[in-house]
């Protein structure tokens, strides 16, 4: 995964996107940070990070960004299950404006504020799950967006690392 971070401080933003709806996707329809799986020609996560940020968001983060270092793994969930994956969230902060073209894995992209949602601005809960086991978990929510599960997690130890909103 890959966290592009422009500005510092409380002007902090970090750019995410929104997966389309799709079946057989364990993500269909959640906001993300840009990433996927490894391939044969990454010679490491970080090569993943930016290949899959390129192939998704059109953004090319050797030219628009600097790499900084990673937050801590995460392990993956999808509807409640522990998957084998583990996440490795790595931090590159802009230094160029990227150009975004969105590809058919991504329905949409944006810049969410990092002060505010430090702030508690955007904290809401969102329903998961349904009928007897309905569970309210943390979320975000910004604009028509929300930001919850995994990528709430993430971005919460980048606002830690970051100091933002202290």
């Amino acid at each position: 995964m890959a966290a592009l971070v422009r500005g510092a401080g409380d002007e902090a933003e970090v750019l995410l996107m929104r997966r389309p709806v799709s079946n057989g996707d364990r993500w269909s329809g959640q906001v993300c940070l840009p990433g996927g799986k490894a391939e044969e020609q990454d010679i490491n996560s970080v090569a993943t990070a930016r290949r899959e940020t390129h192939e998704e968001l059109g953004v090319q983060l050797e030219h628009c960004g600097q790499y900084v270092g990673t937050l801590d793994d995460v392990q993956a969930i999808a509807r409640g299950q522990l998957l084998t994956t583990v996440i490795t969230p790595h931090i590159f902060t802009q230094v160029h404006e990227p150009q975004i073209v969105l590809s058919a894995e991504a329905a949409h992209a944006f810049w969410l504020p990092l002060g505010p949602a430090a702030r508690g601005e955007y904290d809401s809960s969102y329903q998961y799950g349904s009928g007897v086991r309905t569970l309210a978990l943390p979320c975000w929510r910004y604009e028509e967006e929300v930001v919850w599960g995994l990528t709430h997690k993430m971005l919460h130890a980048l606002l830690v690392l970051a100091g933002v909103g202290e």
